[in-house]
Parts: C-alpha cells; structure tokens; sequence
C-alpha cells in the first residue's frame, strides 16, 4: 500500500466516510482539497451492481466530455491515401500503416488513443500484445476503427473519454482538472454519470448504481449523491 502523505492524511481526518454530497457541493469540497504546485486530474469512480463475468452486463463505452478532460491527447492513426490524409487535417500526432506498427512493435506506444481505418485491421491485429494490456487497441465498440478516422481524431482531440468497467464491477475515468470553473468540472461530471446511467443493461437487477466518487491526483474521494 502506497504511502500517504501528512497533506493527504489531514484532508481525509475532515472528511466523513459515509457523507454523500450534492454534485455542486461535491465539486466545492474537492476544490477546497487543491493545495499543490500543479493542476491535478479528476477523476471519477463509480461502482455498479453489475456481474462482470456476464457479457450480457458489461458496461463500456465513449463519452465526448462537454468541456474537455484538460490535456491535449496524442493521437496516431492507422490509414493510407484519402484517409490517411483527412486523419492529419483533423489533427492526428502520426499517421501510418506497415511503418507505424513496425515502430509500435519496437516498443513505442507514446500515445493516448489509437485509431485505425477497418482495411487496416490487417496490420494492426498483430498489435493486440503491444496495445491490449495498455488499453489502446482499436476496436468498433469503442469507435476507434471507423472509416471516418477524421472524425474520430477530431472527438479524441476534443477530450472524448472512453470506459470500461473492470473485473469489480466499477469504471474510473478522467472528468478534467482541477483548475477547472466549478460549474465546468460539475457538467462534465453529470454527463459522464448520464452516460453510465444511460447504458444500465437490461439484464442488470436490484440497485445498478452503488455509489460514485469523485477525487483529484493527490487527494481524497468525495462521495457523489446519485
């Protein structure tokens, strides 16, 4: 168990274990954590009342944020002529077919997001080891491999976060920052928990939602009352 530190621990002695806040208050409470030298991410955790082993149950997705999650993403692409050109219009940090997985097999995965045209299937699949356990593997369901990879670079440059509930039933994933206007960081919040609300299986009973935090890099949870 990492250590924590003295700032840490005296934040977390005025916080009420079990307290669940209105998302205005919530976001107010974490703001009044801020006390480092840089902007630190917020993310948000959420545990639902889902069974993983159940494919029926999974939760997964992409949301585009209203306001960003406050840093610029890089991209790279997988495509070649009309698209490959269109994917660097829309602002894609490289762009590739055969030379780029060459680079990635070499141990190079500098990047967030990994996009790929379906006619480069072919050259990416022999990625899956590089990318899956980093997360970055392209794949329809998450919309990184579309042919329209203008678009999808445009919406991941834009702040488009993608999720994926893990083998405990929750997702975490960035909301922006906490330099943010509290009202920013507050719809963004709303809108990601919209989202997962949006996407309750069908096969799900009894409560869906379990409970939804909010927190920063260097600080403690806040309880979101849902």
């Amino acid at each position: 168990m990492a250590k924590q530190s003295k700032r840490y621990r005296a934040l977390s002695a005025g916080q009420k274990k079990k307290e669940a806040f209105p998302l205005a208050e919530a976001v107010k409470t974490l703001k009044g954590f801020d006390g480092t030298k840089f902007d630190q991410s917020v993310e948000i955790s959420m545990r639902l009342g889902i069974d993983h082993t159940q494919a029926d149950q999974i939760v997964r997705g992409s949301i585009v944020l209203p306001h960003g999650i406050g840093k610029e993403q890089r991209v790279v692409v997988f495509a070649k002529g009309p698209q490959a050109t269109a994917a660097k219009d829309a602002g894609a940090d490289e762009v590739g077919d055969d030379d780029l997985a060459k680079k990635i097999l070499g141990g190079w995965t500098d990047f967030d997001v990994c996009i790929a045209a379906p006619d480069m299937m072919k050259v990416v699949g022999p990625l899956g080891r590089v990318l899956g356990p980093r997360g970055l593997m392209p794949s329809p369901r998450a919309g990184t491999v579309t042919p329209d990879v203008a678009t999808a670079v445009s919406e991941y440059k834009a702040g488009k976060v993608e999720f994926r509930n893990d083998k405990g039933g929750n997702i975490h994933a960035p909301v922006g920052k906490l330099s943010f206007e509290s009202d920013k960081l507050g719809e963004n919040i709303q809108a990601f928990v919209d989202k997962i609300l949006g996407l309750k299986p069908a096969a799900v009973k009894g409560v869906y939602v379990k409970g939804v935090h909010i927190s920063a890099t260097m600080s403690p949870s806040v309880r979101l009352a849902v």
